[in-house]
């Protein structure tokens, strides 16, 4: 069993600093809590800017150096996605990040950028899927537009106890992410944990609605439109008895 907390935040745009500055007592608020795992959003640090020349920074940079120390002055893991500069003068990637207090930095690069809104001119896609476990929870690890690729979650779907989607979903859509999530967890029998921004940045309006849904599609926990905390355990146990109950996936 896990304890998780879900951080629904506004994001200041471009200004990794004053983000950064802001989201500290929230962790610290969240550890205070309980929680193991510390859930940020889709490029929690500037938004979802396509201004990659100020925003992408190198795997060692300030946005990475920030989670690696409050894990380590906390002794709790954080995930969150990053700008990451790409290789050899490649684009960057949109990379889903899970770092521990010891240093372990787990890490997933979208798979689907969001072509609609030029993400694929500007960043590079992934090519793999990443499951890892932590504390005895496997997740997967995904990124906001994946939502909408069903194929995905089921090639990992066997493989985890909870899917991880970080976004900057924006509020015309809100539907389809409040819809997504709970098909996500119906079809594979698995925690969903949906963190989602609020505020505007971009000339875009984010409503947040993140949520963490179980393995039967109930929502645990949901959030509105203002910044919050959501909370919640993760319970390998109960994703392997609603398996064993109701064998759906074998029938794929």
């Amino acid at each position: 069993m896990m304890r998780i907390a879900g951080l629904q935040h506004d994001i200041a745009w471009e200004d990794r600093d004053a983000t950064l500055a802001w989201l500290e007592p929230q962790v610290r608020a969240a550890v205070a809590s309980g929680a193991r795992l510390v859930v940020l959003t889709e490029m929690f640090a500037t938004g979802f800017s396509m201004r990659t020349h100020l925003t992408a920074e190198p795997a060692d940079g300030p946005t990475v150096r920030w989670m690696r120390e409050r894990a380590a002055e906390h002794d709790v893991w954080i995930a969150g996605s990053v700008p990451l500069e790409g290789q050899d003068g490649g684009l960057p990637t949109n990379s889903l990040l899970v770092v521990g207090a010891d240093g372990t930095i787990h890490r997933y690069d979208k798979i689907h950028p969001f072509s609609y809104a030029g993400e694929h001119e500007r960043f590079s896609p992934g090519d793999r899927d990443v499951v890892v476990e932590i504390e005895g929870v496997r997740w997967g690890l995904t990124v906001c537009y994946d939502l909408r690729f069903a194929d995905q979650y089921w090639r990992i779907g066997p493989e985890v106890d909870a899917y991880l989607v970080v976004a900057n979903w924006p509020s015309p859509r809100r539907e389809h992410w409040r819809s997504l999530l709970r098909a996500r967890a119906v079809e594979n029998q698995a925690y969903v944990v949906g963190i989602n921004r609020v505020g505007s940045g971009g000339d875009l309006d984010y409503v947040g609605d993140s949520r963490i849904i179980d393995p039967l599609g109930v929502s645990l926990v949901e959030a509105t439109t203002d910044p919050t905390m959501l909370m919640a355990e993760i319970d390998p146990e109960r994703v392997a008895q609603v398996r064993a109950r109701f064998p759906f996936i074998q029938d794929r």
